[in-house]
């Protein structure tokens, strides 16, 4: 199964690597909303950023992410 998700995770970043930031703009932004075959390449994605941020930038992630799933647009969001 670790091989699987190696191989997963790597050929995920080999079809996005040789992008330009425009292009891994449409990327991410065709990927929001579609077909949930597009969440484990968001999810690398989200892994690349998470471990290049900052402490202060992963705390601010988190904090939008808490608010989306608590206050935001989130129709699944629990009700206080």
């Amino acid at each position: 199964m670790n091989n699987v998700t190696l191989d997963l995770r790597q050929a995920i970043i080999n079809r996005v690597q040789a992008n330009s930031v425009q292009e891994l703009t449409s990327v991410i932004e065709d990927s929001i909303g579609a077909d949930e075959r597009a969440l484990p390449g968001l999810g690398v994605l989200f892994e690349m950023i998470w471990q290049q941020s900052s402490q202060p930038e992963q705390h601010r992630m988190v904090e939008a992410l808490h608010e989306q799933l608590h206050h935001g647009d989130n129709p699944s969001a629990p009700t206080p």
